[in-house]
């Protein structure tokens, strides 16, 4: 995975970078994540990995499968990543210009797993702490996670906030144990 991410960054960079200096990022993002979505599709990860079939066509079949969602200046992104054989990265590049993007607009997303629904103050006290901690403007994902007995798990980003209740078992259980 690291040597992947290391593959892709890049690539990623230069991609944010011109979205930014266009000031399309929005563009760009919904255009890498459709071609990123189309990489993850079992058909087309035979049709990159085919050795009979040159880059142009690589990058032709791809575009075309994207239709007109790209428009030039994404659809020679494309080319390029065909030409170096990176298009089975695209994942990982739209993975990391989402990171890129959430750092420039002082964004995160954060997921909030509790075993109940959280009632709306709640959730939009937690959201205004989580900013005020973060330094960053949440967007707030909620879901119900039944194994998690009470209590929530909080991810945003790379960081996680442990708070069930089976969290703290499971440390109960390694401190006892240990």
């Amino acid at each position: 995975m690291a040597e992947l991410t290391t593959l892709a960054r890049p690539y990623a960079r230069a991609a944010f970078e011109y979205a930014r200096d266009q000031k399309d990022l929005s563009g760009w993002s919904a255009a890498l994540g459709l071609a990123a979505a189309v990489a993850d599709e079992n058909s087309i990860r035979k049709v990159l990995a085919s050795p009979s079939l040159t880059a142009e066509q690589k990058s032709t079949n791809y575009t075309e499968v994207c239709g007109d969602k790209l428009n030039a200046h994404q659809q020679n992104f494309i080319k390029v990543l065909a030409e170096n054989k990176r298009l089975a990265l695209l994942p990982e590049i739209f993975s990391l210009f989402e990171l890129y993007k959430a750092n420039q607009e002082k964004t995160v997303e954060v997921e909030v797993q509790s075993a109940y629904a959280i009632e709306d103050a709640v959730a939009q006290n937690l959201k205004k702490a989580l900013s005020e901690k973060l330094d960053r403007e949440v967007n707030l994902h909620t879901a119900i996670n039944k194994d998690l007995i009470g209590g929530a798990l909080i991810r945003a980003g790379d960081t996680v906030i442990d708070g069930s209740v089976k969290g703290r078992l499971n440390k109960l259980a390694e401190a006892i144990g240990a």
